[in-house]
């Protein structure tokens, strides 16, 4: 699961638009699906080699599958002055087109509180974004992969009351994870290891808006701009795959409930890179140690929100995320690429 431009991607959209998206996206990638046909039967949950590759709560993971994350809900401080207590809930649904394709469209409903009374609070839903993921390397071997694609926030569907902008936003984004179950022998404790990451590059279909008004001292007419930047998304996790310690290291005797968890940290940080006149070049985000329980259909994660500066907060806040697996849900049905065969069923951790 992902979050880009903003801080966590979006859910909620009223039928009738998210159809429409629908039929547009699959009007315009019909060429494309015909040349990405998979020759072979796949597997559910981004698996490589003995390696999974869970869905995180800060960055999106580096896999293409049948998912729904609903739902995500997250609460901290904003860097605003004085600062805003933001409260987000917010899911994703995922699906495959082709083995290697997929599409997903979020939303999220943001609820501001502005910590000085005398300002008035404010809800909203923050715009639909959509997600085009194709997988363009995988190495079982070395447990690497890598795939790139397009997010697109679609202005004007959400609440400019809470942040949304009015035009859309044009973000190409690579995705890689590497996990480190080829090391030699007397490393053996590091390959449960792994880490993830994506890069993306935040482009405004619209550079700058000028607001205009009265300047109620003098009553002349005045003119505001601002330029809205280009910005560079990024992030990473580290991750410690238990259920990998216990099936390809060692098993340790360990309960049961700690055979299924992966203890994580990640970052997830923005840089204004162009346009930058009015923003500046700061880098914000925050650094999220958290833990995920991985079941065979479904997962749980909580993480702490750590701001990197002022600007990024004020307090830790925290994330948690119900994350389904609709590939071992149904595979032969919802969690079926629309083209190509049923996926083969795959433990997560029985083979992690």
């Amino acid at each position: 699961m992902s979050i880009a431009a903003k801080r966590l991607p979006n859910l909620h959209v009223d039928l009738w638009r998210y159809l429409m998206l629908v039929s547009h996206v699959r009007t315009g990638l019909c060429g494309a699906v015909i040349a990405l046909l998979p020759l072979s039967e796949g597997h559910a949950h981004e698996i490589v080699g003995n390696r999974f590759f869970p869905a995180t709560l800060g960055i999106d993971d580096p896999g293409v599958n049948d998912e729904l994350s609903v739902p995500t809900v997250d609460a901290f401080r904003t860097g605003d002055v004085p600062s805003v207590r933001q409260r987000d809930v917010s899911g994703e649904f995922s699906k495959r087109i082709t083995e290697d394709f997929g599409v997903s469209f979020g939303s999220t409903y943001t609820f501001l509180n502005p910590t000085d009374p005398t300002v008035p609070g404010a809800n909203g839903f923050q715009n639909l974004e959509t997600t085009l993921k194709y997988r363009l390397f995988k190495d079982p071997t070395h447990e690497f992969v890598m795939s790139v694609g397009l997010s697109i926030e679609w202005g004007g569907t959400g609440s400019q009351n809470v942040g949304a902008d009015p035009f859309n936003t044009y973000t190409p984004m690579l995705w890689f994870g590497k996990g480190f179950g080829d090391l030699p022998d007397r490393f053996s404790w590091l390959r449960p290891v792994a880490v993830t990451g994506q890069v993306g590059y935040a482009i405004p279909a619209r550079n700058f808006t000028t607001t205009f008004g009265i300047d109620p001292d003098t009553g002349d007419a005045t003119a505001d701009t601002e330029l809205h930047p280009r910005v560079l998304n990024w992030g990473a996790t580290i991750q410690y795959s238990m259920p990998y310690l216990k099936s390809a290291v060692a098993d340790l005797g360990l309960p049961d409930f700690f055979n299924h968890l992966i203890p994580l940290v990640e970052a997830n940080l923005q840089t204004p890179v162009a346009n930058t006149l009015t923003s500046g070049t700061l880098t914000t985000g925050t650094i999220n140690p958290g833990v995920l329980w991985i079941g065979n259909k479904y997962q749980l994660g909580i993480e702490a929100l750590i701001p990197v500066n002022r600007q990024s907060g004020t307090h830790v806040g925290v994330i948690g995320q119900l994350h389904f697996y609709l590939d071992d849900i149904d595979p032969r049905g919802i969690g079926k690429p629309l083209f190509g065969r049923p996926v083969q069923a795959t433990s997560p951790t029985g083979r992690n």
